[in-house]
C-alpha cells in the first residue's frame, strides 16, 4: 500500500480551515442586533434584498441566493399580530415554501398558523428523521429549508438529520414546539422528557449540531430571538434550533403589530490589502509552475463560488478536476480541460496521475477527511498546494491570508495568471477512452454497471441525481452530468437512509426537475415510509432500488453476518403504501431487457407517476473502486493504538 504524502498535521490543517464561519452564539446574536438597529428598528431582524420579485433564485446545482422585496411598515390586525403569524411570514420571506413536519401536542397550535399562511405548504412526514432529511434536500434545491417537530421525542429524533445538514453547510431552520411557558422553573416533570424537571436536555444536544439556539418562552423578546436565529442560519449557512412554548403562538403582542422589515444580509467583504497580497503571492506561485492544476471542493457551495471557479478554469487553461464530495457543484464536466473526479486511488482514470504529479495545485474549498482522502492516502504535498477556503487562503508552507473571500480571490487571481495548458496536454497524451460493459447474453442477470449506463442516457437539464451513501457513491461518480443536471449526495456525514427524505425534499423544492434516486436496499429499509409522502405530494421521482441483499459498502470494509439483511418485496411494499391513492408505478427488473422496458415506461406513459424500479443484482456486484476503498478504510480503522 502506498504511503501518504498528506501528513496528519496537513490533513488537520485543511480540515480546520474548512470551518470558516463558526462563531459563538453571543457574538452572532450581538452582530445581528447591531445590524437590525442600524436598519430601522431594534426589534426588526434583517437577508439580502433585491429588486427581483419575491422568489428564490436558483442558479446551477442548487447554489441558491435568497432574494426578497421590500415590505411596507403596515399595521397588522390582532389576529395577525402573533408569534405564529410572524414566524410563518418570515419563513415565506426567506424562500421557504414547504415546511416538513410531524405533529405532536406541543407544536399543534404552531402548525395551525403555518397551515393558514397562504405562502406555505405544510408537508406531514412519517417520522421526524425523514422530516429533517427532507428539509436537508429542500435546502439543496432552494437554498434554505425548515422542519417542525415536537419537544424532545421529536427533537432527539430529528437531530441526526440536523447534524448531517450542519456537516454539509446547509441553512436549515429546525423548529420545536416546546413546553408551556409557565412550566419553566417550576420544578415539575413533563411527558416527552426523561423524567427530570430540567427541560434543557434537548437544547444541550442541539448546541453541538447547530450554529445558534433560541428558546422562546416569553413574548417580550420572541420576535428578536426568532429573527436573530433565522438571520444566523442564513449568515452562517448552518442549521439553527428554535424552541417555541406551545402557549405563545396565538397571543397578540405589540412587537408583532407591524409587518417586519425584510431581512438584509450584508455581503462579506475581503480586506483589500490582504486580498492583494494573497493574489500576488498565489499568482507568483502558480505562474512559475510548469504543470499546475485546479481541484474543486465542496466548500464552493457555502462560498457561492462555483461559477467563479469555472471562470478561472476558462481563463487559466488549467486542467481541473472535482473532489468526489463536490460533484455537481461546478458545471465543467463537459469542459475541454476537465479531468474527472479526484479521489485518490479511486479517481477517474488518469485524473489522480495528473493531479498528484503536478508541481502546483489549487484546491478551492476542499474538505479532507478519511473518506475523501481514501484513508489519508492522497499523494498531495503541502508545499505544492494553494488551499482556498471561503474566507482564507493558505499558500504552500507560507503564510495564511485571512479575511479573504473566495469569490474575490478567484476573480482577482484570474486576471493575474498566465495561461497554462501543460497539465491537460499531458493528460491528453496518456488518456485512453473508457471501455463499455461487456455485451450480455439475452436475459443474463443484470449488472450494476449496465444500470449506470442506462441512467446516463436518462440525464438532462431537467433531472437531478440523488446518490445514496454506499456503492452508488462510486457508480454515480461515473455519470457525466449534462449542463443544468443536478447532483446531490451526503459524503461527509454519510448517513445511510438520507436519500429517501432528501428525494422528497429536493423534489418539493424543485418541481421543474425530475429526481432520479439511486438507493441501496439497506438504506431504504431505514427510511422507506416517506415514499407515502412523495405520493401524497404528487411527486414523479424515479427511484432505482438496488436489491443486493445487504450492506455492500460495509461488507467491503469489514464483512460479517451483520451485513446481511432480511430481503423485502420492495416493489410490493411500495404497492401496499400506494394503496390505490395517488399516481404510482412499480416494477422489478432482473435483466437488461426488463430494465430497458422499465425505463421506457417510467419516462413515457408513466412520466407523471412516482416510479419505483426494484433492480435485482448479485450481492457481490460492486464497482471496482469500492474494493480498494474498502481495503484502505479498513486499514485506517484497524490501526493499532499509538503508545502515549
Amino acid at each position: 500500500m502506498a504511503t501518504s504524502s498528506l501528513s496528519a498535521p496537513f490533513s488537520h490543517w485543511i480540515t480546520d480551515s474548512s470551518r470558516p464561519y463558526r462563531k459563538t452564539n453571543h457574538l452572532i446574536a450581538k452582530s445581528a442586533k447591531i445590524h437590525s438597529a442600524i436598519n430601522l428598528d431594534a426589534h426588526v431582524g434583517s437577508l439580502e434584498t433585491s429588486t427581483l420579485p419575491s422568489e428564490v433564485a436558483r442558479p446551477h446545482n442548487g447554489v441558491a441566493s435568497i432574494v426578497q422585496p421590500s415590505y411596507s411598515i403596515a399595521a397588522l390586525g390582532p389576529s395577525e399580530a402573533t408569534l405564529g403569524y410572524h414566524l410563518a411570514r418570515r419563513l415565506v420571506e426567506i424562500g421557504v415554501g414547504d415546511v416538513f413536519s410531524v405533529p405532536g401536542d406541543f407544536n399543534l397550535s404552531l402548525l395551525d398558523h403555518l397551515v393558514t399562511e397562504p405562502g406555505l405548504n405544510l408537508i406531514g412526514c412519517c417520522n421526524e428523521l425523514n422530516a429533517g432529511y427532507a428539509a436537508d434536500g429542500y435546502a439543496r434545491s432552494r437554498g434554505v429549508g425548515a422542519c417542525v417537530v415536537t419537544f424532545t421525542v421529536g427533537g432527539l429524533s430529528v437531530i441526526n438529520a440536523i447534524a448531517g445538514a450542519y456537516s454539509e453547510n446547509l441553512p436549515l431552520i429546525c423548529i420545536v414546539g416546546g413546553p408551556n411557558s409557565n412550566d419553566y422553573g417550576r420544578n415539575q416533570v413533563l411527558h416527552h422528557t426523561i423524567g427530570l424537571p430540567d427541560f434543557t436536555q434537548e437544547l444541550r444536544c442541539f448546541q453541538t449540531v447547530t450554529c445558534h439556539q433560541a428558546v422562546v418562552n416569553n413574548l417580550e423578546d420572541a420576535q428578536e430571538q426568532i429573527d436573530t436565529a433565522i438571520f444566523t442560519a442564513l449568515r452562517e449557512s448552518k442549521p439553527v434550533y428554535i424552541s417555541i412554548s406551545c402557549n405563545l403562538t396565538s397571543i397578540p403582542h405589540p412587537t408583532f403589530s407591524r409587518k417586519p422589515i425584510t431581512f438584509s444580509l450584508s455581503p462579506r467583504l475581503s480586506d483589500q490589502m490582504v486580498l492583494e497580497a494573497a493574489v500576488e503571492a498565489a499568482a507568483e506561485f502558480l505562474n512559475k509552475a510548469v504543470k499546475p492544476v485546479m481541484v474543486a471542493g465542496p466548500n464552493l457551495r457555502i462560498a457561492k463560488a462555483c461559477d467563479t471557479f469555472v471562470e478561472l478554469a476558462d481563463v487559466s487553461g488549467y486542467a481541473h478536476a472535482v473532489m468526489a464530495s463536490a460533484k455537481g457543484l461546478v458545471s465543467t464536466e463537459h469542459h475541454a480541460h476537465f479531468l474527472g473526479t479526484y479521489w485518490g486511488t479511486v479517481s477517474t482514470a488518469f485524473c489522480a496521475e495528473i493531479v498528484e504529479s503536478a508541481d502546483a495545485y489549487l484546491f478551492a474549498g476542499p474538505i479532507f477527511n478519511d473518506v475523501s482522502s481514501v484513508g489519508y492516502s492522497l499523494l498531495i504535498k503541502k508545499e505544492k498546494a494553494i488551499i482556498v477556503q471561503p474566507d482564507r487562503v493558505v499558500i504552500g508552507n507560507g503564510p495564511t491570508f485571512g479575511f479573504v473571500e473566495m469569490n474575490d480571490f478567484l476573480k482577482a487571481l484570474a486576471k493575474r495568471l498566465n495561461r497554462n495548458t501543460t497539465a491537460y496536454e499531458n493528460y491528453h497524451r496518456i488518456y485512453i477512452p473508457e471501455g463499455r460493459p461487456l455485451k450480455r447474453d439475452p436475459k443474463e442477470p443484470l449488472r450494476v454497471n449496465v444500470l449506470v449506463q442506462h441512467i446516463q442516457n436518462m440525464l438532462s437539464s431537467k433531472t437531478t441525481v440523488i446518490a445514496e451513501t454506499g456503492d452508488m457513491w462510486f457508480n454515480c461518480q461515473k455519470l457525466k452530468l449534462p449542463s443544468g443536471c443536478g447532483y446531490e449526495h451526503q459524503m461527509h456525514y454519510a448517513s445511510i437512509g438520507w436519500s429517501v427524505g432528501a428525494t422528497l425534499g429536493y423534489a418539493a423544492g424543485a418541481p421543474n426537475k425530475r429526481v432520479i434516486a439511486c438507493i441501496g436496499d439497506g438504506s431504504f429499509q431505514m427510511t422507506a415510509q416517506d415514499v407515502s409522502t412523495m405520493l401524497r405530494c404528487g411527486q414523479n421521482s424515479i427511484i432505482f432500488l438496488i436489491n443486493n441483499g445487504g450492506y455492500t459498502v460495509e461488507a467491503e470494509i469489514h464483512d460479517g453476518p451483520y451485513n446481511l439483511i432480511k430481503n423485502w418485496n420492495y416493489a410490493g411494499l411500495v404497492d401496499a403504501i400506494h394503496n390505490g391513492e395517488g399516481k404510482c408505478w412499480t416494477t422489478k427488473v432482473c435483466c437488461e431487457e426488463e430494465l430497458v422496458e422499465a425505463i421506457e415506461t417510467a419516462t413515457g406513459p408513466k412520466k407523471d407517476c412516482l416510479c419505483f424500479i426494484e433492480v435485482i443484482v448479485h450481492k457481490d456486484d460492486t464497482c471496482k473502486e469500492l474494493l480498494p476503498f474498502g481495503c484502505r478504510l479498513a486499514a485506517v480503522n484497524s490501526r493499532a493504538p499509538v503508545p502515549r
